[in-house]
């Protein structure tokens, strides 16, 4: 029987390209470690690195079954996008910070809402709270750069997310080196799995970035894919993971999938971590159906988390203002429009964002504290600072469902 043929002339059922692996020899790291005997004993010695295979060309389509899951889980992302996105404007933020926020615990980087709100204003007290800012950061470049999808984009993306870090001289720069998962810190001998080549990432992430700006195959498998190939190529020292999560949602952007807001399909993925690293390695084996599937199953889970999350905000911003009496022309009204995306404020950022001078930040404030809207709380060497409890505790609760562990 031959193979079916798709709408867009793709071949249903085409197998995956088949992968190689090529011979290295370990030369060990020059460092003060070189002398023990055991680092000794492994230079020398041969390991195989993974050599992907180019996939910009690729006719592959998955089974019948996983391409209408797939497909599915695209409507139901688009339905969610113009549900949410056009009618509930600050909700696009807090899903933006909130899949960040995921992404980030998939690595295991946690910080509550809060901390993550005192970090973007610059507080650096809790160092995962600040990276987990940087990972916002990132996944605003890259849905900035969705309609200019390229190998350049992708470093902007890690730039975004490491510069100012430990690792800053290596952020934006493709890796120099081997780089291997196991768990041995010493060298790739024995590893778990080893990575292309270091010589290889330029010509593989060209490659994947190819296939990512096409239109003839459909969105869910396309991003699933391309995330796949993208965290197997491992083309950074650090930061593949987060770097490679925000690809996936430029490229729901680049297709029209998700226009409006960032759907947190790491969410999804963190209920069900160990699904999503073994069809990552089943991915490596030449089945990129697993990958496709969980991708699809975490959309749904995404969809519903932030569907409660959407309805938490609409009770939380109806309750305030049914608290509030005020005139029209108080400063009451910004700031509170102001809170429902961003929870913790200061007074630089009310006269930066709102243009409030310190007396009608401190009236606008003080009925707020009154009506129970937000507490306001002295940081050392930073001020006063307020914060929308009510909303934090929103975020943390739509952080808890997503970490609550599903079997697989």
């Amino acid at each position: 029987m031959g193979q079916a043929e798709d709408r867009d002339g793709m071949t249903a059922g085409a197998k995956w390209p088949a992968a190689t692996y090529e011979p290295y020899e370990w030369k060990g790291r020059e460092d003060a470690y070189m002398a023990s005997s055991y680092l000794s004993g492994m230079t020398g010695r041969q390991y195989e690195a993974f050599v992907p295979p180019l996939i910009a060309g690729s006719t592959y389509l998955p089974s019948p079954g996983v391409a209408a899951l797939a497909e599915e889980a695209a409507q139901e992302i688009s339905r969610f996008d113009e549900r949410y996105g056009e009618h509930l404007r600050p909700f696009g933020t807090l899903l933006l910070r909130s899949e960040s926020t995921a992404s980030s615990q998939i690595e295991n980087l946690t910080a509550s809402a809060r901390s993550l709100g005192e970090a973007e204003l610059g507080v650096e007290d809790r160092e995962n709270a600040t990276l987990v800012v940087r990972n916002v950061r990132a996944m605003e470049t890259a849905l900035a750069a969705a309609n200019h999808l390229s190998p350049d984009s992708i470093l902007d993306m890690h730039r975004a997310l490491l510069d100012g870090t430990r690792d800053t001289d290596v952020a934006g720069q493709w890796r120099e080196e081997q780089v291997w998962i196991g768990t041995s810190t010493v060298s790739p001998i024995g590893a778990q799995f080893v990575p292309p080549h270091h010589t290889r990432v330029p010509e593989l992430m060209a490659d994947v970035m190819d296939y990512a700006r096409r239109t003839d195959v459909p969105a869910i498998i396309q991003s699933a894919i391309a995330h796949a190939q993208f965290e197997t190529i491992h083309p950074f020292t650090d930061g593949n993971g987060r770097t490679g999560r925000a690809l996936l949602h430029a490229m729901l952007k680049h297709r029209g999938v998700a226009s409006h807001v960032t759907v947190p399909v790491s969410a999804g993925l963190l209920a069900n971590v160990e699904a999503y690293h073994e069809a990552l390695t089943a991915y490596r084996t030449g089945d990129p159906e697993q990958i496709i599937r969980v991708t699809a199953e975490a959309s749904f889970r995404a969809i519903d988390n932030g569907a409660r999350l959407a309805d938490d905000v609409v009770a939380i911003t109806e309750g305030w203002t049914s608290r509030i009496a005020a005139r029209g022309d108080s400063a009451v009204w910004p700031i509170l429009d102001l809170l429902a995306h961003q929870p913790v404020v200061n007074a630089a950022v009310l006269e930066r964002k709102l243009g409030l001078d310190y007396r009608r930040q401190k009236r606008a404030l003080d009925a707020l504290e009154e009506a129970g809207v937000v507490v306001g709380v002295n940081k050392f060497k930073k001020g006063r600072f307020w914060r929308a409890p009510e909303m934090l505790n929103a975020l943390d609760a739509f952080a808890e469902r997503a970490g609550r562990r599903v079997r697989s």
